[in-house]
């Protein structure tokens, strides 16, 4: 070798190894964690079936990303699945990037079978468990995983340091090809079956027929803390979650600190994440973690516990673990108390910053429906729709549109309360007040804050609702059972320390006001996270323009942007 080309070599090789340890062990600059995710198809076999489901490595659950707050994230994603895939990044905020956001037609068209698309993105301001999901169909029914963003070197958590950390991420498991089976009950005009069992990070538990080898076991050691990062990924069913005989001591839900508290159960909607802390100081034993659904509404449900084993360390396996008591699956009042109790940390370091003026005004109403249609079993299909209007979706990703100013894909005519007021939780209503089909999306204005308040309706029934906004977190300051009433109830309000997260629940026949700064441009899709409800037209998406800065305006579009 020339001493040219060693000399090239060599700066090369030192350049490579200073970029390397600076990516990973520099507290000063922020880190690059570059993750490849393959989606492909794997045979597996849960409850006595075998099937073949889409994952991400060929893993169920996928992997997780690990990163620290300020890193910045490249993860590249090939698909070789029959089904168009889009990734999306549950509760990153993604400041003026929402072509990383991944919601299929709201922020880019799927990434096609044999495409690859480079989803690229900084984590900025957050820390704790956030997770990521397929967002196109059904198929987060198995294609999720965790994001865990630990805090900057140096800085501590705001509560005592865990001995180990656990992801836990809650699920749900269809005997049959979900795709498929979803797809016929869509043409018949019927929803589809509930899911066979529920899953502890993919597995079911030792309660299901042929599943002792598909159970999830943790061991602990006596007198240690751990850190549970719980995650709901069911596509349905709102959980409880409990250890027999440990309590949970809340700290975080949605990637923000709360005000400590513990309970022997918590309650997790799909698209929430609640971190809890548990100290192994019962006996040493087995004892199972539990999870089953929370519903009271006249909804059909899965309402079989899928079970986890919580095992201290040297206990045999041939010790019958305890169940814990979860609260009854229609149990109201847990539910209501529970969402009450979660609070903002609120501290010098971590402050509730609420808006206390607001700039603007929403109120949209919750409603289900049914419209003709003639190829369907009984002459009809199920509707659902925000403010009457069930949302249509397009053929072009709505950011794409709004970004190249594209003309006929959108109108941003959605209205800022129903046009037809009445009497939203009375008796039952089996009309459906003349709901129509478009592709609506309301715009607002640039660092403006808003107030959206999201009522249920007992149109055909009552139902609980966790809805999801992307590109933010917002505060959550008030809910209430019935109407709401704008003369009385934001007297109520908790400006102070209200908790703040990205998905909420709406009580069934309630209420829940949120409030956000609308500082991040671009289009932000806002859903029920029930996929059911979802694939009715329970959607929309705010079109956030873009601020006079230099600096507040969405970022220009990715050169690999998946086609539409």
């Amino acid at each position: 070798m020339t001493s040219s080309c060693w000399n090239r070599f060599f700066c090369g090789l030192v350049f490579l190894c200073f970029g390397f340890l600076g990516s990973i062990t520099s507290p000063a600059e922020a880190a690059i964690k570059k993750y490849q995710f393959d989606v492909q198809v794997k045979n597996v076999s849960r409850l006595c079936h075998a099937k073949s489901i889409v994952t991400v490595n060929g893993r169920f659950p996928g992997p997780t990303i690990y990163v620290r707050e300020g890193d910045r994230v490249v993860v590249n994603v090939t698909n070789h699945a029959q089904y168009n895939m889009s990734i999306h990044w549950h509760g990153v905020k993604q400041y003026r990037n929402g072509w990383a956001d991944g919601p299929a037609y709201i922020t880019q068209c799927p990434i096609q079978t044999g495409s690859s698309y480079t989803y690229d993105f900084n984590v900025t301001g957050q820390r704790g468990t956030l997770w990521w999901h397929a967002h196109i169909l059904w198929l987060r029914a198995t294609v999720y995983g965790a994001i865990v963003i630990m805090p900057k070197q140096g800085t501590p958590f705001p509560f005592p340091q865990p001995h180990r950390e656990a992801e836990i991420i809650l699920g749900e498991w269809w005997n049959v090809d979900v795709e498929e089976f979803v797809k016929k009950a869509n043409n018949l005009g019927l929803a589809p079956n509930t899911s066979d069992a529920h899953t502890i990070n993919g597995k079911p538990g030792p309660l299901f027929p042929c599943s002792e080898k598909h159970t999830f076991v943790m061991e602990v050691e006596q007198g240690k803390t751990y850190l549970l990062r719980i995650i709901n990924a069911a596509l349905n069913d709102e959980l409880f979650f409990a250890i027999a005989g440990h309590n949970l001591t809340v700290v975080e839900v949605d990637a923000v600190y709360t005000k400590p508290f513990t309970t022997q159960a918590i309650l997790i909607a799909p698209g929430q994440t609640t971190n809890v802390l548990v100290q192994a100081n019962q006996a040493s034993g087995r004892y199972f973690m539990a999870t089953r659904p929370f519903m009271d509404a006249p909804v059909p449900i899965d309402n079989k516990e899928a079970t986890g084993i919580f095992q201290y360390r040297g206990i045999p396996n041939t010790v019958l673990p305890s169940l814990p008591q979860l609260p009854a699956s229609n149990d109201t009042s847990f539910a209501l108390s529970y969402g009450k109790t979660l609070k903002s940390l609120n501290t010098p370091n971590f402050p509730a910053n609420v808006p206390l003026k607001v700039d603007r005004k929403l109120f949209y109403t919750i409603g289900f429906g049914k419209e003709s249609c003639p190829t369907c079993l009984n002459g009809t299909r199920f509707v659902a729709s925000l403010n009457n209007i069930s949302f249509e979706m397009p053929q072009v990703g709505l950011l794409q549109a709004h970004y190249f100013n594209l003309k006929g894909v959108f109108k941003t005519d959605f209205p800022d309360r129903p046009q037809t007021p009445f009497n939203y939780t009375g008796a039952p209503l089996t009309a459906n007040l003349g709901t129509s089909t478009g592709t609506r999306l309301s715009k607002i204005a640039f660092n403006s804050t808003v107030e959206l308040v999201l009522q249920d309706t007992n149109l055909l029934t009552v139902e609980t609702h966790p809805f999801h906004l992307h590109g933010y977190n917002f505060f959550v300051v008030g809910t209430g059972i019935g109407n709401f009433d704008p003369a009385k109830d934001p007297a109520k309000y908790n400006l102070v320390d209200p908790v703040e997260r990205n998905t909420v629940g709406v009580p069934t026949g309630g209420w829940t006001a949120i409030r956000f700064r609308a500082d991040n441009p671009g289009v932000w899709f806002m859903h029920c996270h029930l996929e059911l409800h979802t694939g009715w037209g329970l959607k929309t998406a705010f079109v956030v323009e873009d601020g006079p800065g230099s600096d507040q305006s969405v970022l220009p579009v990715p050169k690999d942007l998946p086609p539409c």
